[in-house]
C-alpha cells in the first residue's frame, strides 16, 4: 500500500484522487479504497477489491495524458463512522458520489465509489 498522504477528513479523498490520477499513481489511487471496496466503473460494470481497482486505474492512466480537475465537494453526510460524499462533474457526467469509512486510526476510505450517474441511453 502506498505511503502517500492519508485523508483525515472524508472531503481529502477527492482531492488526493485528482492529486494521484494526475500523478498517473496507481498504486497511491488504490489506497484510498477499502481492502474490499466497489467501484462502480467501467459504465455498466463493477471494479471489486483494491488489487482490480489497481489494475484499472494503471491500464487507465498508462500511456495517456489524461487531465482531472478538481471539483468542489458537495456538502458531507456523516453517521457515526460512514459518510456520503459527491462531487458535481465537470466533466457532466451526471454525478459523483462515495460511500466513505472511518479506519481505526482516524482516516477515510472508499469503501463504494460511483464515479458517475447517467441516464441510460445518454
Amino acid at each position: 500500500m502506498s505511503q502517500n498522504e492519508k485523508a483525515r477528513k472524508p472531503e481529502d479523498l477527492t482531492r488526493l484522487f485528482v492529486e494521484r490520477a494526475n500523478a498517473g499513481d496507481a498504486d497511491g489511487i488504490a489506497a484510498l479504497y477499502e481492502e474490499n471496496a466497489v467501484m462502480a466503473y467501467p459504465p455498466g460494470s463493477q471494479t471489486v477489491g483494491r488489487e482490480a481497482i489497481r489494475a484499472f486505474w494503471a491500464k487507465a492512466l498508462s500511456g495517456q495524458q489524461v487531465r482531472f480537475e478538481p471539483e468542489p465537494p458537495l456538502p458531507t453526510l456523516i453517521s457515526g463512522d460512514i459518510a456520503l460524499t459527491s462531487t458535481p462533474p465537470k466533466d457532466r457526467a451526471g454525478a459523483r458520489a462515495q460511500v466513505v469509512r472511518r479506519q481505526p486510526d482516524g482516516t477515510w476510505l472508499r469503501l463504494l465509489d460511483q464515479p458517475e450517474f447517467v441516464t441510460p441511453g445518454s
